[in-house]
């Protein structure tokens, strides 16, 4: 194989998961995590988890499983603390003569992967403490210390408003500095992208196996930690409905219409941010899986 390591990416439920498994299985790879949600531990099924419905072991079927489920839901990590450990990953799976096949659909994970990060000062813990209670309790008089660069999402909203407290900077003077910290060679990019009409069947079916799994009682779990529910899909509706806010119908149905809604946006990402070396554009078979192991 000429291939240092891979990166498998592509849109929830396209089948990109399964195919890092077959591909490591014939390679000896070592499979390194790259979506946000699935570094948490305690809501696999909601988060389509390669552990939902198994309990959390160093690996499955002899193939090494890394930064899956490692992290409770009442923590927080930050893109640079990810691609330090994606990095620590790499290097052990390298350092072993084993191949290592990072998979996710994350964009921003998938981008540190790939181009490192801008260099970012420390942060104390009174400025990240400051940040997190303006979000909390004065989200408008966040927005309007960050102005028209504030971004949607409260977690990456606090992000950079401790910045500007601690630096007297905006995030974007930061993103604008050299990047560091990329994986090199880069990856060899493999984007799995079935078309719409073979994803949306795919999405809703895989809802009533998440149920099944339990991930109501994961809901249950995010609402006692009190995790930004917001922050995965199936999480928000979850808990809308135990609350009682809508019935267990519009939940099944705002699940579904928001993870096509967010298929639809990684398809975009990926189209516009993801330079692939392959795409497959079937949801993955054996015959993919044969003309990777020859084409690395």
């Amino acid at each position: 194989m000429n291939a240092t390591s891979v990166i498998i990416a592509g849109p929830t439920a396209s089948g990109k998961s399964d195919l890092a498994h077959r591909l490591a299985m014939r390679t000896g790879g070592v499979i390194i995590n790259c979506d946000s949600v699935q570094i948490y531990r305690g809501i696999e099924n909601i988060s389509a988890s390669p552990f939902a419905g198994r309990p959390i072991t160093p690996d499955i079927d002899g193939v090494p499983y890394k930064l899956f489920s490692i992290l409770p839901l009442t923590e927080q990590i930050s893109v640079a603390d990810y691609l330090n450990l994606a990095r620590r990953e790499y290097d052990a799976a390298i350092g072993a003569g084993r191949m290592p096949i990072f998979v996710g659909g994350t964009g921003f994970y998938i981008n540190a992967i790939i181009n490192g990060l801008s260099p970012m000062p420390d942060v104390s813990d009174d400025a990240r403490r400051r940040a997190r209670d303006m979000v909390a309790e004065n989200p408008d008089a966040a927005r309007a210390m960050l102005g028209p660069d504030c971004p949607a999402d409260p977690q990456r909203m606090a992000r950079a408003l401790e910045v500007l407290l601690e630096t007297g900077q905006p995030l974007s003077h930061w993103q604008k500095l050299p990047r560091r910290g990329a994986i090199v060679p880069c990856p060899t990019r493999i984007l799995v992208n079935p078309p719409r009409d073979v994803l949306l069947p795919r999405i809703a079916a895989r809802i009533p196996q998440m149920m099944a799994g339990g991930a109501l009682d994961e809901a249950r779990a995010v609402i006692a930690s009190g995790w930004d529910e917001n922050r995965a899909i199936g999480a928000a509706q979850l808990c809308r409905y135990l609350r009682g806010e809508i019935d267990a119908d519009a939940c099944n149905e705002n699940w579904i219409v928001r993870t096509n809604q967010y298929a639809k946006r990684q398809r975009t990402w990926f189209r516009t941010q993801f330079d692939a070396d392959i795409e497959i554009t079937n949801a993955p078979t054996d015959g993919d899986v044969d003309a990777l192991v020859q084409r690395l």
